[in-house]
């Protein structure tokens, strides 16, 4: 569940309260996280032929069954957040997934039938642990961006240096693998991921026996070097996106503390004004 930031800290009274604190269970959230996997279930089912000419027509009252489901869900959050619904991401994204799914899956739009599988992704806005990594993967973009380009640029050196040096070989082979700037940027992806690179390098080094120079080389800087660079800009991430979550959580419970401390001289000053009320009318009476 992903209430709206600007709606953070307020609360609801009456039956948009209800409908807010509604939303807002776990008991709510699992139900919905459930329906989810169960219109997964129901998805794959449909793709046997078997079953679907069996129980198509249970299934499709199954998955408009989910759907209307699916639709009350997003109504009610509407009628709880108003258009600050559409302030959170999450909220969007999901409100896109159930839009695509109203679209009649007939005509030009019959591929959307397909895409009914999209509705699985509403998990990640409902599991946090799994908004945590995607919202660690978005951080991490422009740092991947970088590194892209520094791929590319490293792509693109070695590609012209295969194919001038063995694209100009005559062998078939070679003209095959390296004849042209996409047939070495696309061999060298095979390399670079490892995939049966020695089936490129061996008939390679027969003709140049050096060439184990040029991939090693390569296999070295692409696959263990720049690669893990990927990877370590996700992990430094999701420590941000940790350690930001930690800080949340610990102004949040300072918060609710101060607020408790603030009710509890409320209550001793309430408490105050009613001894000194009940003296002064005493004294009155005197």
């Amino acid at each position: 569940m992903v209430r709206p930031v600007n709606l953070a800290n307020k609360s609801f009274t009456g039956l948009r309260g209800k409908v807010a604190s509604l939303v807002e269970r776990n008991a709510f959230v699992n139900g919905i996280a459930a329906v989810i996997l169960l219109n997964a279930v129901t998805l794959g089912l449909e793709t046997d032929d078997h079953i679907r000419a069996e129980y198509g027509a249970a299934l499709h009252v199954v998955d408009l069954v989910i759907l209307g489901i699916f639709v009350i869900e997003i109504l009610l959050k509407l009628f709880a957040y108003r258009l600050s619904f559409f302030r959170a991401g999450w909220n969007v994204f999901d409100f896109g997934i159930v839009a695509i799914a109203l679209i009649p899956a007939a005509g030009a739009f019959s591929i959307l039938r397909a895409m009914r599988i999209f509705r699985m992704l509403r998990l990640l806005s409902i599991v946090p642990s799994m908004r945590r990594v995607i919202t660690a993967l978005l951080n991490a973009v422009p740092g991947m961006l970088s590194i892209l380009g520094i791929m590319m640029i490293i792509f693109y050196i070695a590609a012209v240096m295969a194919t001038k040096v063995f694209g100009g070989s005559s062998d078939p082979l070679m003209q095959e693998m390296f004849g042209s700037m996409g047939d070495s940027m696309f061999t060298l992806f095979q390399v670079m991921t490892l995939e049966d690179w020695p089936d490129v390098a061996g008939p390679t080094m027969v003709l140049f026996p050096w060439a184990w120079v040029f991939f090693v080389t390569f296999i070295v800087v692409t696959s263990f070097a720049v690669l893990n660079l990927f990877v370590g800009i996700i992990v430094d991430a999701m420590d941000i996106i940790h350690d930001f979550e930690e800080e949340g959580k610990g102004v949040k419970d300072f918060v609710h503390k101060e607020n408790e401390d603030i009710r509890n001289e409320l209550d001793s000053l309430r408490g105050d004004m009613a001894e000194i009320k009940s003296l002064l009318v005493a004294a009155s009476k005197k």
